[in-house]
């Protein structure tokens, strides 16, 4: 059985939208694309380079990623550039409503409804199946509990507006961090897998009788 990672990178106030230029996601007017690229240094890079080649055997992703990604990463044939070169051949699913074919090499559509098509994607193969971007199928993928792991990319900024990693509705969870380390430019990575259903508690004093 598949294991589901969500990989994404974020603003401090969890912003997900557009992070990688201004063109990228302006959905409701949002006018801070690009956030990412001043944060973009060697050990960003580095980190980066160990996450697609050691980290992830499928890419899952929506149709608007898609769409980003397929339109960039072929045109970067560098075989020196691991992580066009993992990108462009590992296995790539992506959920659409609107696609009816998808010529980036080995990408395959998920036909209906996406989180059964996920959950049917997870029986079905083996190993990290990987997001990227993709902030709507993230949110459809929380509400109904398919998560296994975040790999979060946190970036030293603030922005205010646009879409959040988490947004109500989410499947109440426990994590457990299990690796985190930081770059030059105070991007924040961490590694959570999921620890079961939260537990709560109380630090009220006790009411005398």
């Amino acid at each position: 059985m598949g294991k589901l990672i969500v990989t994404a990178f974020t603003t401090l106030d969890g912003v997900m939208q557009a992070p990688g230029g201004p063109g990228e996601d302006v959905d409701e007017g949002f006018e801070h694309g690009g956030w990412q690229v001043p944060y973009t240094d060697q050990d960003f890079m580095r980190l980066m380079k160990d996450l697609f080649e050691h980290s992830a055997d499928h890419l899952l992703l929506g149709r608007r990623t898609y769409d980003i990604f397929a339109s960039y990463w072929p045109r970067i044939t560098d075989e020196n550039n691991p992580i066009a070169v993992k990108l462009n051949t590992m296995p790539k699913y992506v959920a659409s409503r609107t696609r009816d074919s998808l010529d980036w090499h080995n990408s395959h559509l998920l036909k209906g409804e996406a989180a059964e098509s996920v959950a049917v994607l997870k029986e079905r193969l083996d190993g990290v199946i990987m997001t990227q971007g993709s902030s709507d199928l993230i949110r459809t993928l929380q509400r109904h509990d398919l998560v296994d792991g975040y790999r979060l990319i946190v970036n030293p900024v603030i922005i205010g507006t646009g879409k959040r990693l988490f947004a109500e509705g989410a499947a109440p969870t426990a994590w457990t961090l299990t690796e985190s380390r930081a770059t030059s430019t105070g991007v924040q990575y961490c590694a959570y897998e999921r620890a079961g259903k939260p537990e709560y508690g109380s630090f009220l004093l006790d009411e005398e009788a």
